[in-house]
């Protein structure tokens, strides 16, 4: 398939030579040597070419130097630093693999790399590379929705622009929230290399990052090429003092939080004939175990009562807290100048991710309470099994046994994903009459694709024969004894019920476009700019689990195959009518809007449009205001996506008759408890700390859309400037207000719970799925489009650089959000039910943290051959969700030196640096899917110290 789209391209691009003048460049022209740069230029959030100080939109720029400052290797940690920035994957996240598919529809992006703005999920943020669409991730775990941002080497990238704003009328789908456009390398003169090593201060976590490029130049011709290295090792969580357990726990005794798969078992009867309860081993057994059904938990048996607080498996020492990635990638990025005014243009990509995530050993759950809905929940042990100690047990007598395989090693979860790109670009300009247009037309074809391997699975058709009659066990078939404790399963037996699992994902993108835009005719505040275009994109992904697994015969996490696809037409039109200029109170005075229309294969036709007011009173002074209405359509995973599991951490049962519950302190709970089915006794007394939701996409999923309201200002005083004060001083502040209607999610599991239990929601009740003793099975958690989201917020931006003096320059460069509402409605029988988020951990599913305020600032010094720079995070304090634990808040420090000795003409740099140089631990997070904190917003544990040299010819 991708050899075919490359046909296509070079069939597409030489037409276009043929055809003489076309379409509008969507790119940042690279001015020749020597030449003066263009006085107006296309800047990211708009098509025509501009004066980027006049922006209509709020934008966020990091250039080389700012991302430099960092000292991390991954895109992706530099752009979830901005204080608008609000989580996504990244390495500090560990259960993509072990916890299955999020309730989201998206898939897993395991080992991959997002970026999320406005708490609105990566979903919603849309990525492009030089103004154009990137291939979206695949990680052999679903369909992402999301571009891999570790699949663009860092040597090719030149700046990275944020728009924070809504932009669906010119970019398409997926710009809700902002827009993330990576500007690439287009002209370098000569080398350009870098070395840079890292570690944690309890070394470990070591990072290798190496960047080169290389760029030359002739008459009419650009070249530029170059490769990225990275290699990140893992930190380990038994190596952190606040992961080593579950929830920050000393230990698992008189903890919640362990699990109930131990290495001694768990044997949760009801029937009263042989038990009625939790059974555990009192120690490892040789052969059979002994079990007195007179007295089962006396002398005279192997057994005793199993209760969570004291018998629970620590899980957590087994963990990733920074997951290991290796990383390389060659790119080149050619131009040819055809005429004095047509240039051909050619980008290439390869990039190469090998990845890993890890977790404890396999809990293997048999029975009814296993909900993986294959044949492992309908085992029948048999009597003639030799270390049997029961007799004969079927679904109807037991809820679930549990036994952690130790034996069988730990689980892995090793991807390698080859992602590929191609672009061609046909870009130039003519005159008719003295009006200059400008024009592109652009072909991109980009490959993902992603393999896994899963060790430490079993096969559960074999578990169950291996369990049943012994007359049945033959040809290589092992009596299996899963009730010895630890070391009662042999290798032999493990060589019978193990197998490893392989399993594959593909993300294949055709995008054609065509961009015109120029200027028509002049209005007394100047010329009234125009531009449209035309694009095309054909976009397929598929998900392959392992046949063992499709065949609903694995014991973790079930998973069906999945492909689909779409393709889309597109066209936009954007207008900029100046309306007044240079008169009293109107220095300038425009008002713009765009528009897109849009007819997806799987969607139908929708609208797009944006209007916006750009008002400067007096030259100081800039005041904006736009209005934006955007839709997402749905992606292949939420439209195509098959019924998969997901296991999301729970605070607690709310019908489980345990302390804290509410079946303790209402009586209203009590009767929609037992109406659902939990026994009116109270002897269900479960803590379930993780749920099975089952997910899944639906092809009748409709577009979501949005509509989002900005206005703002900018303050820059040119009397500053003139008194010597200052080179740049700038004070901006953005208020914005974003309504998602008809988002494509399923209902929160807890939502569910809470809502069967405390009001009898027949909607919500239908989803949880319970055994006959009460025990969550799985909760059903379907993709629908359940409700909206409703977020407001306040951006402020400052800059200020001192001019040149004697020992160098000082700046400052702060960066801040205020969140001042954060609404997410989903339905029920009576109505909606409303959450506001600002100020909580939103935990489990995934973990989220929503601070009232995040800011950065940074102080830097700049002398003739040494640089200096601080900066600060700063992450205001949240409260859980579930239970109401306070996370404190948090401030970050790092410090960086850098030293360019004039004997090397500058060319060579050493920089020093400490990341989290005051040790700031993240707070620890109660009911967070790993690791006792949440990965998406904390820096994990340890200074991060790192050298690095750097050559530029």
């Amino acid at each position: 398939m991708l050899k075919k789209s490359i046909l296509r391209c070079g069939v597409f691009l030489p037409a276009l030579i043929i055809a003489g003048t076309g379409i509008a460049s969507a790119q940042t022209p690279v001015p020749d040597e020597g030449a003066s740069e263009p006085e107006t230029v296309v800047v990211t959030g708009s098509r025509i070419r501009r004066d980027p100080l006049q922006q209509d939109a709020p934008v966020v720029t990091l250039d080389q130097g700012a991302i430099a400052k960092t000292g991390l290797s991954s895109i992706a940690d530099i752009l979830q630093h901005l204080p608008s920035a609000s989580g996504g994957l990244n390495s500090k996240v560990n259960s993509s693999g072990n916890f299955g598919n999020p309730p989201d529809g998206g898939g897993v992006g395991a080992g991959s790399a997002e970026i999320e703005l406005r708490y609105l999920q990566a979903k919603r943020t849309l990525v492009l590379v030089d103004g154009l669409r990137f291939v979206n991730g695949a990680s052999a775990s679903g369909i992402p929705t999301t571009v891999d941002l570790n699949a663009l080497p860092a040597s090719m990238i030149d700046h990275i622009d944020v728009l924070q704003s809504g932009a669906s009328s010119l970019y398409g789908s997926d710009a809700i929230a902002g827009v993330v456009n990576v500007v690439t390398k287009q002209s370098q003169k000569g080398l350009q290399a870098s070395a840079q090593f890292g570690s944690y201060r309890q070394g470990d976590g070591h990072t290798q990052d190496y960047n080169v490029s290389y760029g030359l130049k002739s008459q009419g011709m650009t070249l530029v090429f170059g490769g990225s290295y990275v290699k990140q090792e893992s930190i380990l969580a038994k190596d952190r003092a606040i992961s080593r357990y579950p929830s920050g726990t000393d230990d698992c005794h008189f903890s919640t939080s362990c699990s109930s798969a131990t290495p001694l078992g768990r044997f949760l009867f009801t029937n009263p004939a042989i038990y009625n309860g939790s059974l555990t081993l009192k120690a490892p057994v040789s052969g059979k175990p002994r079990f007195n059904p007179l007295d089962p938990t006396g002398a005279s048996s192997d057994f005793t009562s199993y209760t969570t607080a004291n018998n629970g498996f620590n899980f957590g020492p087994y963990n990733y807290i920074l997951t290991p990635s290796e990383r390389w990638g060659l790119w080149t990025s050619f131009k040819q100048e055809l005429t004095p005014n047509v240039n051909l243009r050619v980008k290439m990509l390869y990039n190469r991710r090998n990845s890993q995530n890890r977790a404890a050993f396999l809990p293997l759950f048999i029975g009814p309470g296993a909900g993986t809905g294959g044949p492992i929940d309908s085992v029948t042990i048999d009597a003639s099994n030799p270390y049997n100690p029961f007799g004969t047990i079927t679904p109807n007598d037991y809820v679930f046994f549990a036994r952690r395989l130790v034996e069988a090693g730990q689980r892995t979860y090793t991807q390698h994903v080859d992602t590929m790109s191609l672009t061609g670009t046909l870009d130039g300009s003519f005159n008719v009459g003295d009006r200059h247009w400008y024009w592109d037309v652009n072909a991109v074809v980009g490959s993902n694709r992603a393999h896994q391997l899963f060790t430490g699975n079993v096969n559960a058709a074999k578990v169950a024969q291996a369990l049943g009659p012994v007359s049945q066990c033959t040809s290589q078939c092992v009596p299996l004894d899963i009730f010895g404790g630890v070391g009662s399963i042999t290798p032999a037996m493990l060589s019978y019920i193990g197998f490893d699992e392989h399993d594959a994902s593909t993300q294949d993108m055709e995008d054609y476009t065509a961009n015109l835009s120029g200027t028509i005719f002049d209005l007394p505040a100047g010329p009234l700019g125009v531009a449209f275009g035309y694009e095309h994109r054909n976009q397929r992904g598929s998900f392959t689990p392992d046949a063992i697994i499709q065949a609903g015969l694995g014991s973790d996490i079930p998973a069906l195959a999945s492909h689909g696809g779409y393709h889309v037409d597109e066209l936009y039109g954007e207008l900029q009518v100046p309306i007044l200029a240079d008169t009293p109170f109107f220095q300038s005075l425009e008002v713009d809007g765009s528009g897109r229309w849009s007819r997806y294969s799987t969607a139908g036709t929708n609208w797009t449009y944006t209007g916006s007011g750009l008002w400067k009173p007096v030259k100081d002074v800039l005041l904006r205001a736009s209005y934006a209405h955007t839709v997402r359509a749905p992606s292949i995973g939420e439209l195509f996506g098959s019924q998969s599991r997901f296991d999301q951490t729970l605070d607690v049962d709310p019908c489980s008759n345990i302390a804290g519950s509410p079946y303790q302190t209402s009586q209203t709970v009590q009767s929609n408890c037992s109406a659902h089915g939990v026994p009116a006794d109270g002897s269900y007394k479960e803590v379930v700390s993780q749920v099975g939701v089952v997910t899944g996409g639906s092809t009748t999923l409709k577009p979501e859309t949005s509509n989002t309201l900005l206005f703002g200002g900018v303050y820059s005083p040119s009397w500053a400037r003139g008194t010597g004060l200052a080179s740049v001083l700038s004070l901006e502040v953005n208020y914005y207000d974003i309504t998602v209607n008809d988002t494509i999610s399923s209902i929160p599991a807890t939502t569910l719970l809470d809502r069967c239990a405390q009001t009898g929601d027949a909607l919500s009740c239908a989803a949880v799925k319970r055994a006959s003793n009460g025990f969550i099975t799985r909760i059903d958690g379907v993709l629908q489009n359940v409700g909206a989201y409703k977020t407001r917020g306040i951006d402020v931006v400052f800059n200020y650089r001192t001019p040149l003096t004697s020992i160098g320059t000082f700046g400052l460069a702060a960066n801040g959000t205020f969140l001042l509402s954060l609404t997410k409605a989903v339905p029920s029988s009576s109505g909606f039910t409303v959450t506001e988020y600002v100020g909580t951990e939103n935990d489990g599913g995934p973990d989220q943290a929503y601070p009232h305020f995040k800011g950065n600032a940074t102080i830097d010094w700049t002398g003739e051959a040494v640089s200096a720079s601080f900066t600060g995070r700063y992450i205001s304090s949240v409260v859980e969700l579930q239970g109401g634990n306070r996370l404190n808040s948090r401030f970050y420090g790092d410090v960086q030196l850098s030293f360019s000795p004039a004997f090397l003409e500058k060319k060579v740099a050493l920089t020093l640096g400490v990341n989290n140089v005051f040790n700031q631990d993240p707070p620890g997070c109660v009911n967070c899917s790993l690791n006792h904190f949440d990965p998406t917003t904390y820096d994990v544990p340890g200074q991060y110290g790192y050298a690095r040299l750097s050559y530029k010819m």
